[in-house]
């Protein structure tokens, strides 16, 4: 196409731009938002599985935990891939097909009698599934459509995990105490299933596909070709990342937020609270309420990323983080008392609140690669919380207490800390170009 036929189509799609207050963005960012909450079902469940699990089959706590870890691994790995396979293929179809798997993998659970099925069905179908619904599709669906706001967008799909969990967790853990623990794996699945219409047809994968500009845009962005080679495209960009010094405190800081958060807190808060003798429902709920406050407190770091430095807040949030794990040992009881709860509300508070700067520190060091290389941090993320998933079923098993393993996370967290504050400013786009 030539610079003047090309010139007429962006003047043509400009003027086709609508005259409405409501930028149409914002209702993709909205059908995001709904289909997270949907998936979020199965990040509310494996926390609320392990006793279950333990006594109808007698599996160790440190054998369901390496299926939980498996999840959780494949949920990172399979992100920078995915974003990849988005480039190619499209978001819509990529969440679809991703949404039908995790609805597949919970489904089947339901008859299993061996923990190998434990982690075909949970660990590897529901991991696959889920990774393609990371934060990466977050990431995307925000590059694409946004150029003004992006921070606060990103804090608000971000929030949209959390909602999600404060939807299920009450459901799910009232249907585990009262019912068993199937029923809730059906929920899981019918939930993800329900979410699949709204993302065929409402969803779009680019602006340019309804003629419009990216919100905050002042000119027309052609919808880029389809990148063939997602696959290696993903490797490429990897390789070309890990060149540079911030993609390795990124991804450093990043795996010990997961550490703290999806594989210690979402995955043994629960049955921490139980060995205190703490109702489940009482602990889940407990859970639902670190949901609440997640959405404000994300939304709000969104918020703060469109406005300060992102490296000293990450080095805040990681900070904070670490001092509130040190005293929850401390906490732990048969009943929910008021320090408890402030807990709660700090830990809320602070749990995704790390993301907004994260991307943004992936978007100013890696430019259009930063979807893919923030797919590669988030792999990061979910090695972490794999390996704390594992290894605090273990520490469970061979000392009779998590303890050890909130001080050890504690102690990680102010490490992150300090990575985070040595990143470097210059971009290190040039770097990636020159590679």
């Amino acid at each position: 196409m030539t610079q003047t036929t090309e010139a007429a189509v962006q003047a043509a799609h400009t003027e086709k731009q609508p005259t409405s207050r409501v930028h149409r963005a914002w209702f993709v960012a909205a059908v995001t938002f709904v289909t997270i909450i949907g998936a979020a079902a199965f990040r509310s469940l494996p926390g609320l599985l392990i006793d279950p699990l333990h006594q109808d089959f007698g599996w160790s706590r440190g054998t369901i935990g390496a299926a939980v870890s498996v999840n959780l691994a494949l949920y990172g790995l399979t992100a920078p891939f995915a974003a990849a396979l988005m480039d190619r293929f499209g978001t819509r179809r990529v969440v679809a097909v991703a949404l039908t798997v995790i609805a597949v993998g919970s489904g089947l659970t339901v008859w299993m009698t061996a923990a190998w099925q434990l982690m075909l069905y949970w660990g590897l179908l529901v991991g696959l599934g889920s990774g393609s619904m990371a934060l990466a599709f977050a990431a995307t669906v925000t590059n694409r459509w946004f150029t003004e706001r992006r921070g606060l967008v990103t804090g608000i799909l971000t929030a949209a995990s959390a909602s999600g969990q404060l939807i299920f967790l009450p459901v799910l853990s009232w249907m585990v105490e009262r019912h068993d623990w199937r029923p809730a794996a059906i929920t899981v699945a019918l939930a993800a299933l329900a979410v699949v219409p709204f993302v065929w047809l409402l969803l779009r994968d680019h602006p340019a596909d309804v003629g419009l500009k990216p919100y905050g845009a002042t000119e027309f962005v052609p919808k880029p070709e389809p990148v063939p080679g997602a696959a290696r495209r993903a490797v490429t960009v990897l390789f070309k990342a890990a060149r540079t010094g911030p993609f390795w405190l990124l991804a450093g800081t990043f795996a010990i937020c997961g550490a703290s958060t999806n594989g210690l807190v979402q995955t043994h808060f629960v049955p921490a609270a139980h060995d205190h003798g703490m109702p489940v429902t009482a602990a889940a709920s407990l859970l639902a309420v670190i949901g609440v406050f997640d959405v404000v407190g994300t939304v709000a770091s969104g918020w703060f990323t469109d406005r300060f430095e992102p490296r000293r807040l990450l080095a805040v949030y990681y900070a904070l983080r670490g001092v509130s794990l040190l005293f929850l040992p401390m906490l732990l009881a048969p009943s929910v008392h008021p320090p408890m709860l402030f807990f709660i509300v700090f830990y809320g508070l602070d749990w995704v609140a790390t993301v907004p700067p994260t991307v943004a520190l992936c978007r100013e060091q890696y430019g259009e690669d930063s979807a893919i290389v923030f797919g590669w941090v988030l792999a990061s993320h979910q090695v972490g919380a794999a390996l704390i998933a594992f290894l605090g079923g273990v520490a469970r098993d061979v000392f009779g207490t998590y303890d050890m393993i909130w001080y050890a996370s504690g102690a990680l967290c102010a490490a992150a800390a300090l990575m985070a504050l040595v990143i470097r400013r210059r971009p290190a786009t040039a770097v990636l170009g020159a590679a």
